[in-house]
């Protein structure tokens, strides 16, 4: 059997081989597959362009759009009428001074790390690092890691702005990284361990709004750097899910000056691959349909001497890549100009095939602050 099986086999092959040299039958056959598969593709990746006129779907057109727009978040977020409140509450975070962590032993310019505990809802926490640099511009990075975990994946942008003299707060998601997964009761349900952002949807209630747990944290532990420093300057910068808390916070929050987001998010109209459609935090329908994506854009961009810059990986591993960002890009532009106040604009990342921040993406941040 063998003897027979082994000839057909090599035959097969060496004809295959010619039928890619030489175009024997079935070549064109193949060949016309082949193209009806790329065109496939690309009419697949090519959906998000039948959104006809993007601009319409931005209701922001004067300062008191952006003023509506912002206490709509604070009302879903917090459930009161303006940011103002929210900061005035007294809350601050549980903070241990000086410790010692040997993640990050062999950091430069490092003259301690005091850690950061805010304590919420459900028993669920959130843990920062504070790394304060022996020499200081007395200018704040906010660095927020995504999905991936914890924020030592970060380890190297952190390092890299310690070089320049900055401080950087370090934070995680919800219920990664170094923050606790409580296990919590919930009337008819039973005991269920918080694992995952799709589960916090479970907790949502007429007094309470889960998805306050992705900003919480930020807001009480800038509120308290507010009383004990005086930096010049608040940027911040995410990774993926942290670059869509990068998104929503700083278009809320003023303070924030520079704002980076890194494969954090796109319009839904763009999200045609299912890996862009992300989880809960991402698709809850309740905020988008008051503050959609493009006009968190505009709110993160609006202010005096304010930014929001985008940054895609091209050929992104993991979700957002591509350029469909080509059909907002400019409209945003236009509106922060009709506006008068802020900056937007996006940057393309070639540089490689994984989902990180890359060095060329650092070198594209400082550029943007003005740094040298």
């Amino acid at each position: 059997m063998l003897g027979i099986i082994i000839p057909i086999i090599i035959i097969a092959f060496f004809y295959g081989v010619g039928v890619g040299l030489y175009e024997y039958f079935p070549y064109q056959f193949l060949d016309s597959s082949k193209d009806v598969l790329v065109q496939q593709k690309i009419t697949q990746n090519d959906q998000f362009v039948n959104q006809d006129d993007v601009g319409s779907l931005i209701k922001i057109n004067s300062k008191s759009d952006i003023e509506q727009k912002r206490n709509l978040l604070t009302e879903f977020f917090w459930n009161v009428g303006s940011f103002q409140r929210v900061t005035h509450n007294t809350q601050t975070p549980e903070i241990e001074y000086d410790i010692s962590d040997s993640n990050y032993s062999d950091f430069q310019n490092l003259k301690r790390i005091d850690r950061l505990t805010v304590e919420m809802e459900y028993g669920i926490n959130s843990i920062s690092y504070l790394f304060i640099p022996k020499q200081s511009n007395e200018k704040l990075i906010l660095y927020h890691q995504g999905h991936g975990g914890d924020f030592i994946l970060g380890k190297d942008t952190i390092q890299f702005f310690l070089d320049r003299n900055f401080t950087v707060l370090a934070m995680s998601m919800p219920l990664l990284g170094m923050n606790n997964q409580p296990i919590i009761e919930i009337d008819g349900l039973g005991e269920m361990k918080l694992t995952s952002h799709n589960k916090l949807g479970l907790l949502e209630a007429n007094n309470f709004n889960p998805m306050k747990l992705f900003l919480d944290p930020i807001q009480i532990n800038l509120n308290f750097l507010d009383k004990e420093y005086d930096f010049k300057r608040y940027s911040m910068i995410g990774l993926s899910g942290g670059g869509w808390t990068t998104v929503v916070y700083s278009a809320i929050d003023e303070r924030i000056s520079d704002s980076f987001s890194v494969a954090g998010s796109m319009p839904f109209y763009l999200r045609v691959d299912s890996r862009d459609m992300g989880d809960y935090e991402q698709t809850n329908i309740e905020l988008y349909k008051n503050v959609n994506y493009l006009e968190l854009y505009v709110l993160s961009a609006y202010g005096d001497g304010r930014q929001h810059v985008q940054i895609f990986n091209e050929n992104d591993s993991c979700c957002f890549s591509g350029d469909g960002n080509e059909t907002y890009e400019f409209v945003i532009k236009d509106r922060i100009s009709q506006l008068g106040k802020g900056d937007f604009q996006i940057f393309i990342d070639d540089s490689h095939k994984e989902h990180k921040i890359s060095e060329d993406t650092l070198g594209i941040i400082l550029k943007s602050m003005g740094e040298s």
